[in-house]
């Protein structure tokens, strides 16, 4: 059972480490990182204190954690997976101004009958963008559900539509929070031809994205790529990469955040699959023990390794 409570905390607080200091190079290019970050980014006292990074304190995460919690803490209070309560924790947080709330989640949770209907207003909002919206803010908080002892698919995807309806959001969900499971227990994990299979459930334009992590290094995503920062799919390429190509938590923590775009995300996601995969023993104390507020994850640690072993 240490192995498993060991997989069940590099997730989380991967998940964390990836969010606090990828806000270091959130919404950079290479030109600013060169600028702002010479010697690259390594810790989160490096971070670049702009008008934007300030707003945090330095060991601090950012919605995409924020929304993770929401999340595992609903599952603790039910002790199982209840859309409403679920819906409720996203509505409450929502109504605190949090700082970094994307703007579909914001749509959708402003509405006012949001927690009554939550699946019926996601979809409208969708509907309402043309059915083209397709952001990472569904996928950002996912790695908890892969921590769940069954029904993987199901729950990421019903979890990820509170908020984001676009199939290819729901399918990015599914592959991470499948990838994740199998890590943490040890069951074998997704081939690439099954998540190529399995994306193809969900949307065709899946597969060239998994492709591209699977085939390429990091600069062939383009996560810096104006028109398309913040889309589902290349967060779920981040994470895919990471996964195939690195060969210890830090490089991919390092990486993924040196390659900017929107790195909180990008690197939430990368690192929830690699402590995953390596445990939280791999994870440097220096990014654990920077993390402010660790004691919010302990206690999620807690209770979803509680509802698991009973």
């Amino acid at each position: 059972m240490e192995h498993l409570l060991d997989k069940i905390k590099g997730t989380i607080y991967g998940q964390a480490v990836g969010d606090a200091l990828g806000l270091g190079t959130e919404g950079m290019t290479d030109e600013d990182m060169a600028w702002k970050y010479p010697n690259g980014i390594t810790h989160y006292s490096e971070i670049f204190q702009d008008r934007h990074r300030r707003r945090w304190k330095i060991g601090d995460w950012t919605d995409d954690t924020d929304m993770m919690l929401c999340i595992a803490n609903a599952v603790i209070e039910d002790k199982g997976v209840n859309l409403t309560t679920i819906a409720r924790n996203f509505k409450e947080w929502a109504l605190d101004e949090p700082m970094g709330i994307g703007e579909n989640t914001y749509k959708v949770l402003m509405i006012s009958d949001y927690v009554d209907s939550p699946l019926e207003v996601s979809k409208k909002v969708w509907e309402m963008s043309c059915c083209q919206s397709a952001a990472n803010g569904g996928l950002m908080r996912t790695s908890v559900v892969g921590l769940f002892p069954k029904a993987i698919e199901q729950c990421a995807a019903d979890i990820c539509r509170l908020t984001h309806y676009d199939p290819r959001c729901v399918g990015s969900c599914v592959l991470v929070s499948e990838l994740i499971h199998a890590l943490v227990y040890d069951k074998q994990c997704p081939s690439y031809h099954k998540m190529l299979e399995l994306g193809r459930n969900y949307d065709d334009r899946i597969g060239e994205y998994i492709d591209l992590a699977r085939n390429g290094d990091i600069r062939a995503l383009e996560l810096q790529d104006e028109d398309s920062v913040g889309y589902t799919l290349k967060t779920l390429a981040a994470g895919l990469w990471a996964y195939w190509h690195v060969k210890s938590f830090e490089e991919g923590l390092l990486e993924v955040v040196r390659a900017g775009g929107d790195a909180d995300t990008n690197a939430a996601v990368a690192c929830a699959i690699l402590g995953a995969k390596y445990g939280f023993n791999a994870i440097p104390s220096e990014y654990t023990n920077g993390l402010i507020y660790k004691e919010q994850l302990d206690s999620v640690i807690s209770g979803i390794y509680d509802i698991i072993c009973k």
